[in-house]
């Protein structure tokens, strides 16, 4: 059993260069300069805003949570583990917003509490004044 040596066609030799051409008027060489891509921009850790949640809205003690993982991330961006420093700054980030939803959800709770609140006294004190005419500041 005999194997075909050929792979493919059969390239044509190399053509001569055509009349009043020669070496001379050709580039000798080509120069290519290839730069690294830049490198990607360093994650984030949201070590600022975790500052800030953790002095104005440590719920559920979220808040320094969050900062423990921003610092986490920093150290690991320091170290150059941007993997690390995405996953500790992503986990940072989501802390943060539950931390704020949270905080905005107590505040509105808060003002409606005592908005009801304000509205049952006031109307408590009108039923009493409607029943003692006589207590009537003077």
């Amino acid at each position: 059993m005999e194997r075909s040596r050929s792979l493919g066609p059969v390239l044509p030799p190399y053509e001569p260069l055509s009349e009043g051409l020669d070496m001379e008027g050709l580039p000798r060489s080509t120069v290519v300069s290839v730069e690294p891509p830049p490198p990607p921009p360093p994650p984030r850790d949201h070590l600022a805003w975790s500052f800030c949640t953790t002095l104005y809205a440590n719920i559920c003690c979220l808040g320094f949570m969050a900062l423990v993982f921003s610092v986490k991330s920093r150290d690991r961006k320091v170290l150059g583990d941007y993997s690390g420093a995405l996953s500790y700054g992503s986990t940072a980030k989501y802390l943060n917003i539950t931390a704020l939803l949270l905080h905005i959800f107590l505040i509105i709770l808060l003002v409606a509490l005592i908005a009801s609140s304000t509205i049952s006294i006031v109307n408590l004190f009108n039923q009493e004044q409607e029943r003692n005419p006589f207590l009537n500041p003077t």
